[in-house]
């Protein structure tokens, strides 16, 4: 049975800064990172398209956590300890800097991730640290310490071996094994569920005009969430939650995708589940109006524009072929002039313009984002070292835990703090 100081569990983006940090501060650390597959960092690998978009360029802690749907305020903390400059200091004194493009989005300037896959390999090699594939965890069990009054070590029962530590850090992120295995230990579980997913609609008013992307304001229309859920949530449902998000809206063929739906499946990620992606949506195509102010201009528009037609006059600024099809909705005729129409056909095109209702059947992965809500409670978790509540020497880091985010280079922010956080409390207290 092979001992260790440190085992990490997971060799994923959160495992391996994990591990590198910790033989880092101490080198005399025997530290080993156990995955259970061939190949390591593959998250990493696709992340961004394959340019690794690390981190995001918000340097405010308070802003940071705005962006966590799930962890929100249990990071500020943490992000005061270790936030954005700290991940950027950290590549570029291992010789890899980084790149912030328009959307904030950080990426290292080679534009591949094999680049931070090639930096943490480096690392491990340098430090030390022995990496195990194909080391399939199926069990984690304290021993020693069993009267509570002295520190547990841990034995880690793999596929063909057992192993040994004095403290054990879980970066096994979504893995739901290692979430029964924790559950076993006491640890509660919040039901994994999908978060940042678009959604299919098939519906006229959108069809043959994907690519388009204008900002809107998009609103899920409230039902009744099942009593599943209900119970599943551990609290009384007694309103409906209000789903409510704005920013660039992208047209698909499939659907709609862009931030502001990104933002509401990640806010929203339990709630449509309990749904089943059977919902109905809301569209403000023009944020800036209410219908009262809408309808107001559209009869300015009209007096200005009286001899032109309504279908070939964009009267606001959205893209002119989703004005079109907007027109030919609200039941407009092709020729019909501003002169000619009537006050009941512009409150109907008012309606499609500040209020189109669609219904949204299923949803579809975004990109190449896996992004899970859902794991470790977090009222289980001490914020100030990353450690178990119910365990000692027992640490976690990046999604094993209830957190996540929307897209952006904000999953990995978490992964780099909480597993830096974990590996200095790992360091400073000794066995």
């Amino acid at each position: 049975m092979d001992h260790f100081d440190v085992i990490v569990i997971g060799g994923g983006a959160a495992g391996f800064y994990g591990a590198i940090h910790i033989a880092a501060a101490d080198p005399g650390l025997k530290v080993a990172i156990l995955e259970r597959g061939q190949k390591v960092l593959s998250k990493v690998k696709i992340s961004g398209g394959g340019r690794c978009n690390v981190a995001h360029a918000e340097f405010d802690p308070s802003e940071l956590i705005r962006n966590y749907p799930r962890g929100e305020k249990e990071l500020l903390g943490p992000f005061h300890t270790y936030c954005t400059g700290d991940t950027v200091a950290f590549f570029e004194e291992r010789g890899i800097p980084l790149k912030t493009e328009a959307d904030g989005r950080m990426f290292p300037v080679s534009n591949t991730s094999q680049t931070i896959i090639d930096c943490f390999l480096r690392e491990t090699a340098v430090h030390g640290i022995t990496l195990l594939k194909n080391t399939n965890v199926l069990d984690l069990m304290p021993i020693d310490g069993a009267d509570g009054k002295s520190d547990p070590k841990w034995k880690v029962l793999a596929i063909d071996r057992s192993y040994t530590a004095y403290k054990v850090l879980v970066a096994t992120g979504s893995s739901t094994r290692i979430w029964q295995v924790l559950r076993s230990l006491g640890h509660h579980i919040e039901s994994p569920v999908p978060s940042l997913f678009t959604f299919n609609i098939k519906d006229a008013r959108i069809a043959g005009i994907q690519g388009i992307s204008t900002r809107a304001k998009i609103t899920v229309v409230p039902r009744k969430i099942s009593q599943a859920l209900t119970i599943g949530l551990r609290s009384k449902v007694t309103n409906p939650v209000v789903l409510e998000a704005e920013g660039p809206l992208l047209l698909t063929h499939w659907g709609m995708s862009g931030p502001a739906v990104l933002k509401l499946s990640a806010w929203g990620a339990r709630v449509l589940h309990g749904y089943r992606y059977n919902f109905r949506i809301r569209v403000n195509w023009v944020p800036e109006y209410f219908p009262e102010g809408m309808l107001s201009h559209l009869l300015q528009v009209k007096e200005v524009e009286s001899k032109k037609t309504i279908l070939r006059t964009t009267a606001v600024d959205i893209p002119r072929r989703l004005w079109s099809n907007l027109v030919l909705a609200s039941g407009i005729p092709r020729e019909m002039t501003w002169a000619a129409v009537s006050k009941i056909q512009l409150e109907k095109l008012v309606s499609q313009l500040t209020g189109s209702e669609f219904k949204v059947e299923g949803k579809s992965t975004f990109k190449e984002e896996f992004v899970t809500a859902g794991g470790i409670e977090l009222n289980e978790v001490n914020f100030k070292t990353y450690e178990s509540k119910i365990h000692s020497n027992l640490y976690f880091a990046g999604e094993v835990i209830n957190v996540d985010a929307i897209t952006g280079g904000f999953n990995f922010q978490n992964a780099w703090t909480g597993a830096y956080i974990a590996a200095m409390a790992i360091v400073n207290r000794k066995p």
